[in-house]
């Protein structure tokens, strides 16, 4: 804990010379590498020279040192219950997680009592996506969502197609944002529940949450977002924005994993139908007993995004202009999927063309990216975020996302350029579809023979 005290003011005060103490990435090419660094690593079959420099910033963050100091007394010394209400372990633990319930909502603009802790965002999102509905069944039988929401979301409604409720999927538009006159027509008298994501996981699209909250306020239909990639990106007020449910995760925020928080508004009160039976805990919401250190690192971590938003949100727009530059001033045919106005800039979507994602993948060894969600990541199908923006299926193949965050530095960024561009050429030497493009034939006019 005193190591990273020590450390922490060397790379984290603005404008310091960077300092790799908590960088993921190999050492640049032209630096000389330590005897560890030379030493490969084998996993799964897949052999490289270190430990890979980490950009899927998206699928999850690394802890933040000062979050850590914040987790490790209650592992070690304030181990107790907080539900025990009989002596001072459980009272110093209920204290703990009252104090981070109070910075969660405060990051949010909500009271630290509509504030319900859980496993993480995906617990979040069934439960307000079933508990809604289910709660309210007998009046309200149709829910909205968008064709783009994460997994836990689509299948969420899909079970409750099921049961008979029915879905609209609202489409999006090539940028990836929602058509708001679309979302005003699709609202029904009988409509229980709006569920539309604040940020993409896949491509960083950041969607008019103010605007939706108006429409669903108007309408008298509860709005939910899952923000658990917005949570200390980008600021959320749930009462300006008319957010009444939100899903929210500790591990995209430089906190631990497995906790997360639900915003469930009070005034108008809104309603759900528990998806666990237990003890009772946070107010029958969700029984189980809170962990401790989990919620206080969570807490930790929205206090540090909340006096460190502004930065970070600067210091990441500028190395996520720098990988673009650096990639498009040496690779054409390149192109940005998602919105590059309404976008959380730590989220750069792009699809080379005349490249197989996978073997672009399988090239950036030494870079830790990913080609979509984590949580749908064993698919080979191309990603339906992609294909619901009207990308098509060769270029939807190609995509990779890069995730930029708090502790990416510039010879990271500068590294992941050099590499990517590498690859990209080397593929696209090795492809005929390439040559011909260049060579000026229209590819899509060529009708190819089964075999």
């Amino acid at each position: 804990m005193a190591l990273s005290r020590r450390l922490l003011p060397l790379f984290l005060r603005p404008g310091a010379p960077a300092v790799r103490a908590l960088s993921t990435a190999a050492a640049p090419a032209a630096a000389a590498t330590s005897d560890e660094e030379e030493e490969s690593i084998t996993v799964k079959g897949v052999r490289i020279s270190g430990r890979p420099l980490y950009m899927d910033m998206q699928a999850t963050t690394p802890v933040d040192p000062r979050v850590l100091d914040a987790m490790l007394p209650f592992y070690l010394s304030r181990y107790g219950n907080p539900h025990s209400r009989t002596h001072l372990y459980g009272w110093e633990s209920d204290a703990a997680v009252e104090a981070a319930r109070a910075s969660v909502a405060s990051l949010v603009g909500a009271d630290p009592r509509e504030i319900f802790f859980t496993s993480g965002a995906t617990e979040c999102n069934n439960i307000a996506v079933k508990g809604v509905m289910r709660f309210y069944r007998d009046r309200r039988r149709h829910v909205i969502t968008t064709q783009t929401e994460h997994k836990c979301v689509l299948d969420s409604c899909r079970y409750l197609q099921q049961e008979g409720f029915e879905v609209t999927y609202l489409p999006v538009r090539k940028n990836g944002l929602i058509d708001l006159a679309q979302l005003e027509d699709a609202i029904r008298p009988d409509t229980g529940l709006v569920s539309i994501m604040a940020v993409n996981n896949e491509i960083g699209v950041v969607q008019p949450l103010e605007e939706i909250g108006r429409i669903c306020k108007e309408k008298g239909v509860p709005f939910h977002t899952d923000a658990a990639q917005a949570l200390g990106k980008i600021p959320i007020d749930v009462n300006r924005m008319g957010i009444g449910l939100m899903s929210l995760s500790g591990h995209k925020i430089y906190g631990p994993k497995g906790v997360g928080a639900l915003y469930l508004r009070r005034r108008p009160r809104i309603r759900v139908e528990p998806q666990m039976s237990g003890g009772g805990q946070e107010r029958g919401i969700r029984s189980g007993t809170v962990p401790t250190p989990l919620v206080v690192g969570f807490g930790a971590a929205c206090e540090i995004a909340a006096q460190e938003m502004g930065y970070d949100h600067r210091r990441v727009t500028a190395l996520q202009q720098r990988l673009l530059d650096g990639i498009r001033s040496q690779v054409d045919e390149v192109v940005i999927n998602g919105s590059m106005k309404h976008r959380y800039p730590g989220n750069l979507n792009v699809s080379f063309a005349y490249v197989e994602g996978e073997s672009l993948l399988m090239g950036l060894k030494e870079v830790a990216v990913s080609s979509g969600s984590a949580c749908t990541s064993a698919s080979l199908e191309p990603s339906y975020v992609l294909r619901a923006l009207g990308v098509e299926e060769d270029m939807a193949h190609t995509s990779i996302r890069f995730g930029i965050g708090r502790f990416t530095t510039e010879e990271e960024v500068d590294r992941a350029i050099e590499l990517t561009v590498r690859q990209v050429k080397k593929l696209r030497d090795m492809s005929p579809l390439y040559e011909m493009a260049k060579a000026g034939i229209d590819l899509k006019s060529i009708e190819w023979s089964q075999h």
